[in-house]
């Protein structure tokens, strides 16, 4: 079964609040639900955003994917980052508490690759007009005003 977190539309017509719950993702948009993890209402002024992070984190850690408007709510109430960071330990696993973490090795200079080599793409070689890299590099460049030839 595939969970979603998202929106169950709640309210009279024409004042909208909502609840952020997991569902099936194939039921329908106010069908049956198998938790409400939070509530939303867009109407008050700064918009009230109540999520339960311990039951969001629950959720995404067993696969639910959020949809756009929830994954916002989620950021925004701190359970997405709760899902990050748990996530990541979990990567690391027992290792991470048993020992420190070593600094990470510094990084290393960007490689730079020479394309001047005998079988590079000649087709970037010839410019309009059907002049050759090779005739425009003796050309005298144009220097910026103020800037000494």
């Amino acid at each position: 079964m595939a969970v979603r977190l998202r929106l169950k539309r709640t309210g009279k017509k024409k004042q909208p609040s909502y609840r952020v719950v997991a569902v099936d993702s194939r039921k329908p948009r106010d069908g049956r639900v198998l938790e409400v993890i939070g509530t939303y209402d867009p109407r008050q002024e700064p918009s009230a955003i109540s999520i339960v992070n311990e039951r969001a984190v629950h959720w995404l850690s067993h696969g639910a994917q959020p949809s756009d408007t929830v994954s916002k709510l989620l950021t925004i109430s701190g359970a997405w980052d709760d899902f990050r960071s748990r996530g990541s330990s979990a990567a690391a696993g027992d290792t991470a508490e048993a020992a420190p973490a070593e600094p990470a090795p510094a990084p290393t200079p960007d490689l730079v690759i020479d394309t001047d080599e005998p079988g590079a793409d000649d087709s970037s070689a010839t410019a309009v007009g059907g002049a050759t890299a090779q005739n425009t590099e003796s050309e005298p460049k144009a220097t910026e005003p103020g800037e000494a030839q």
